[in-house]
């Protein structure tokens, strides 16, 4: 309520830490042949009137105290870990490092139509690109908590904190209408390029699934940011894989299509089978990895891979 009342923001506020460097910023905006001087401090915000670092600085400063906190998950729950990263430094060095780790866990995927290669990556690079963006400017940094990216079998999760601006609401992001938190924050990446127009992020990601079924999912809470992107490739092996099933399997995926989990007497009473059979049918099903399985006895459930919702 004080920061609301007073006007202050985050950014704007004088660092506690002054013994500041900017090794990775001045490599970025060299690379960029962009200005890095004191007058061009000042005017971005890094220092203010009385010659002071502000937090924007610290944030560009390989001092930053955030982080970006990264795991890859076997399958498509938080079950076990194949990897795990925490990224530091100046956020624009934290930027370049996550977007490399995703891209080594963005696989490419060929196959071959007549004549020709087709290759296509699990996740569209520019959604990639703008999700990770969309998670660094427009999170709250006056919480300390680590912007989180999980990237499981069939999706990519980035996690920000910070809910909204206030004012602002989904369907106003939605038509591409942006108020931001950081606006120095946001002006030095327009500055380096990054961005290239404020409120065209979210939009952009939407274009890239435009062919696809399964669409990114975006989530916000009063304290937190998610973007959900779906893999590609895991949809059209699914579209594949569905098109080999026998008539019972088939029957059991359209069973599941309105429900988060079905239990074996279901499939005796939808197949009109014995429960030897319904058994033998979903035991298959889960060696294709078409179903998971959860609980024991009577409790058993089965449910299609990426529904949480299981029971």
């Amino acid at each position: 309520m004080i920061k609301e009342s007073d006007g202050s923001q985050y950014e704007d506020t004088r660092s506690l830490i002054q013994d500041l460097t900017f090794v990775e910023a001045e490599k970025e905006f060299k690379e960029r042949n962009v200005p890095f001087g004191t007058n061009q401090l000042r005017t971005m915000n890094i220092l203010n009137e009385d010659g002071l670092y502000t937090n924007l600085g610290l944030l560009i400063s390989d001092q930053c105290l955030h982080t970006i906190k990264m795991a890859v998950f076997d399958g498509d729950r938080k079950s076990s870990f194949q990897d795990r990263r925490e990224f530091t430094g100046s956020l624009l060095k934290q930027l370049t490092d996550a977007f490399s780790f995703i891209r080594r866990y963005n696989k490419r995927r060929s196959k071959i139509q007549g004549l020709h290669r087709i290759d296509k990556w699990d996740y569209p690079v520019e959604a990639i690109r703008e999700a990770l963006l969309n998670a660094l400017v427009h999170r709250d940094y006056s919480f300390s908590g680590s912007t989180l990216i999980s990237i499981f079998e069939d999706r990519i999760e980035f996690v920000s904190i910070g809910g909204l601006v206030k004012g602002i609401s989904y369907n106003d992001i939605m038509l591409g209408i942006s108020i931001t938190r950081n606006q120095h924050l946001a002006d030095i990446f327009y500055r380096l390029t990054l961005i290239e127009a404020y409120g065209t992020g979210l939009p952009k990601i939407l274009q890239c699934y435009e062919e696809v079924a399964s669409q990114p999912k975006i989530e916000t809470s009063d304290n937190a940011f998610k973007i959900t992107l779906p893999n590609v490739n895991t949809e059209i092996e699914m579209d594949h894989t569905v098109k080999c099933l026998s008539n019972s399997e088939q029957s059991i995926v359209a069973l599941l299509s309105d429900k988060d989990f079905i239990k074996r007497k279901d499939v005796e009473t939808e197949l009109g089978i014995s429960q030897s059979m319904a058994i033998r049918i979903l035991k298959g099903m889960l060696e294709k990895k078409l179903l998971l399985v959860d609980g024991k006895g009577k409790n058993t459930r089965y449910f299609v891979p990426g529904n949480k919702n299981q029971g």
